[in-house]
């Protein structure tokens, strides 16, 4: 009898430590990031003026990405939040223009994870991408500002190479976002915003954008490596955002250089959160 419980006994623990086991396999591996930006903005309003406007931008991103339990843990999620501000002027120095954004592009059917090697990995997947902010220019009076709003579908791609350099763990990651479809709010060509909003005279207001009308992308190269027990980030990023809708046109040309903090760690059930080593992390 006493053999009988023993043996039962072990059965049992050693079920236990599988479960946990599994459990720790299928918690949840995050990685979050903080960057601050400085860089170049090239702006072009016509609703506003028919010049271009260029000067000095700052853009902070943050960046939250993890792993699920779809297809054995080898599908991950991402989401982007983006805030960005310039501060431009003509090129005859006579008005300055002052722009504010944001952006957040979701991943919520999360890209699916392609190894290409031992050191190289491919994550693709679907897009949500929503944006609003302001563009106003001192220099108007009857138009002096210009609201934006518009949000896409489209595709996400990166590529993620891991490689090591005296010892040292380095991760370089390259992502391009392209918005496919969606739709963008525009006042129509000579058309004020009390006309819209006051006077109930808004026409088409609410416009249909692709590839045709909406030729934009989004890029960001970036390096991560230890500095002893932080992890830091550097990089660059190109938005290429662009638009010809109601006989308006619009683009915002901008390359930020970008620096940041990077932090991977381990969700676990009845513990907060585990943090994990940069070359044992997934991302």
């Amino acid at each position: 009898m006493k053999r009988i419980l023993t043996l039962l006994f072990s059965v049992t623990a050693c079920l236990c430590l599988h479960a946990q086991a599994d459990s720790v396999k299928a918690s949840h591996y995050v990685m979050r990031s903080a960057m601050f930006g400085v860089g170049h903005n090239n702006l072009f309003e016509t609703y506003l003026s028919p010049l271009e406007y260029t000067g000095a931008e700052l853009r902070f991103v943050h960046e939250g990405m993890r792993m699920t339990r779809l297809m054995n843990g080898k599908v991950s999620r991402q989401s982007l939040f983006q805030v960005q501000a310039s501060y431009t002027e003509n090129i005859s120095q006579t008005a300055n223009m002052y722009a504010g954004m944001m952006q957040l592009e979701l991943m919520p059917l999360p890209p699916t994870k392609h190894r290409i090697g031992k050191q190289l990995k491919l994550l693709f997947g679907p897009m949500i991408d929503l944006n609003c902010g302001v563009v106003y220019n001192q220099r108007n009076s009857n138009n002096p500002a210009q609201a934006k709003a518009y949000g896409n579908l489209g595709a996400s791609a990166m590529l993620i190479y891991k490689f090591q350099l005296f010892q040292c763990p380095f991760t370089l990651r390259y992502q391009a976002n392209l918005p496919l479809l969606g739709l963008m709010f525009s006042p129509e060509y000579g058309e004020s915003y009390y006309e819209i909003f006051s006077l109930k005279h808004g026409g088409r207001n609410v416009v249909f954008t692709s590839l045709h009308n909406q030729p934009s992308l989004r890029q960001m190269l970036t390096l991560d490596f230890p500095i002893r027990s932080t992890v830091l980030r550097t990089g660059c990023l190109i938005d290429i955002q662009q638009a010809k809708v109601n006989q308006l046109k619009s683009h915002s040309y901008s390359f930020d250089f970008m620096i940041g903090f990077v932090r991977n760690f381990q969700l676990i059930r009845g513990k907060r959160c585990v943090s994990m080593p940069e070359k044992v992390t997934p991302f």
